[in-house]
């Protein structure tokens, strides 16, 4: 079976569409007296902490004018959904801003990817007089550093230069973390008057050998010379960032040092093989693991792949010992998670072959002359009606079938609209995946569907749908490539765990299949176990 999990390029979170709050300040501002035309209204939006959260309330403040505007909205949708993880949020334009906005709140970031976005001066005068955290991303911080005449002498350092060498591995606490040299975006290089002043966080290491300052702290006052969000992998500097925030937005509750893991058993459905899942959940058991299952409980086979044509439809229900291989699951620590229905959707190609495990469920794809999978939009009929009406027969079948209703939700293949993510927070409230999101769900604009991004997280999170998630974040193991995917082995797994170690409270979360047997899980989890993590609960990550 083919799994489609997460692009090569996934940036950001899951995003929940929150009921607007109080608007920050619109109309007519000033930057550097000149005047600064309003743009149209956007609401600003809130979220609520994940649970176990701090107490942080961090204001996101992000660019939206100029060809790529747009972008903003995709950075601090995924800044927010970290944020959750602190405490409470409010995202909205920095146009908006007005004087004494930031004191209804413990800390602001601040995202700059928009270069000479028109800043209002409360705004720039109220981060240079504040004692508050402030963490500021990428470009327009020489409008802070001219606007405050004191900055340099207080902080060290000014506005420098954009360095564009392919600079491919960021170092941060002792550990060599990953850059995608296709990121041509730059990353400032500060102008330091005074080292004695400011604190180099990570250094960006260039091809020859020699760094310069990626992310610096002076005071109260934290920048990163670039937006962390793109081109993201399992190994990237991201990483840094999300740990940054445990300082920046005030250690409130959550600052404590610990490393947890997190197994799930994926594409478990009808047609599984029982003797399979057996065998996991003997080898788990006796490594002390509790795992997950994620479990979609109505196979549809169509088009009769490898079945000589002829179409399959069944439940769990016509699959007694299957039903009886998930108890026995369930008695060595497993817990069921509901992936889905049928996972996959309609009599068609989905991108594959319309068969259960193989294709999208709530999602639109084709993969491309190129051998990629190329994401199109919802699917047909696409409703809240029709992801609650999902949703209920999934439920049904699970529990005639005796195995009790799962409480957690899985999106096949990581995807569904807005809409889709929307329905499972209302109706279900916790999710254990990478969710996919869109411009609008932060503006409260429409849905923009021919962009989308997704993130993974080291820790948890209440993303922007309002949805809790338990994060999966070192993928799984693939022995072979696909769809321009390269192949992913234990040993990448536990790479990658090694590198998550920077993230404090972080997790080394990943899935693995049944069908592979269990000698490649047998590398696994000893392999994190001796990173020194310990394996839980994916409850027992989002417990308050």
């Amino acid at each position: 079976m083919r799994i489609f999990k997460l692009s090569r390029r996934a940036l950001v979170g899951v995003g929940a569409a929150l009921t607007a709050t109080a608007m920050l300040g619109m109309g007519v501002v000033t930057a550097d007296a000149a005047e600064v035309p309003a743009p149209a209204p956007i609401a600003a939006k809130s979220g609520k902490a994940a649970p176990g959260g701090g107490t942080a309330k961090t204001l996101v403040l992000y660019d939206t004018t100029g060809d790529y505007g747009w972008m903003g909205e995709v950075y601090a949708t995924q800044t927010a959904n970290l944020a959750s993880h602190f405490g409470s949020w409010t995202a909205a334009p920095v146009t908006s801003y007005k004087a004494r906005d930031l004191d209804a709140y413990t800390a602001v970031v601040y995202l700059g990817s928009t270069y000479d976005e028109p800043l209002p001066a409360a705004f720039l005068d109220d981060v240079a007089a504040t004692k508050k955290p402030v963490t500021w991303l990428f470009d327009n911080i020489w409008q802070l550093t001219s606007r405050d005449a004191s900055f340099a002498a207080e902080h060290g350092f000014t506005s420098g230069s954009f360095d564009v060498t392919d600079v491919a591995t960021v170092d941060y606490k002792g550990r060599k973390l990953t850059r995608d040299t296709a990121n041509k975006s730059g990353i400032m290089n500060l102008s330091i008057s005074d080292a004695t002043k400011i604190k180099t966080l990570a250094s960006a290491v260039r091809p020859d050998g020699s760094s310069f300052p990626w992310a610096v702290q002076s005071g109260n006052f934290t920048y990163v010379g670039e937006i962390p969000f793109a081109y993201v992998t399992h190994d990237d500097r991201y990483l840094a960032f999300a740990d940054l925030l445990f300082d920046s937005l005030g250690n409130t509750g959550v600052s404590r040092e610990r490393h947890r893991a997190l197994a799930r058993i994926e594409d478990v459905g009808p047609d599984s093989d029982p003797a399979e899942l057996r065998a996991i959940a003997d080898y788990l058991y006796s490594q002390k693991v509790p795992f997950s299952v994620a479990v979609y409980p109505r196979f549809r086979n169509p088009k009769g792949v490898d079945n000589d044509g002829k179409a399959e439809d069944y439940t769990l229900l016509q699959r007694p010992q299957v039903v009886s291989a998930l108890r026995y699951m369930q008695q060595r620590g497993g817990t069921l998670l509901m992936h889905g229905y049928t996972h996959q959707n309609g009599n068609t190609a989905n991108p594959y072959d319309g068969m259960s495990a193989n294709d999208f469920e709530f999602y639109r794809a084709h993969v491309d002359e190129k051998d990629s999978v190329i994401y199109d939009g919802p699917v047909a009929g696409d409703s809240a009606a029709f992801m609650a009406t999902r949703i209920a027969a999934s439920g049904l079948t699970f529990a005639l079938a005796g195995l009790g209703v799962p409480t957690t939700f899985e999106f096949p293949h990581y995807a569904g609209s807005a809409v889709d993510y929307q329905t499972v927070t209302s109706i279900v409230g916790k999710r254990y995946d990478r969710g996919l999101y869109f411009p609008g769900v932060l503006t409260g604009r429409k849905f923009d569907y021919t962009r989308h991004f997704g993130q993974f997280f080291p820790y948890a999170v209440r993303d922007v749908y309002g949805s809790v998630v338990i994060p999966e974040n070192i993928g799984n193991v693939e022995p072979s490539a696909f769809n321009n995917h390269p192949a992913r082995l234990p040993s990448d797994l536990v790479a990658s765990a090694e590198r998550n170690l920077v993230v404090r409270d972080g997790v080394a979360s990943f899935f693995y299949h049944p069908y592979l047997g269990t000698d490649y899980l047998k590398q696994v989890v000893p392999g994190i176990k001796a990173q020194g993590y310990t394996f839980v609960t994916g409850d027992s990550m989002v417990a308050s």
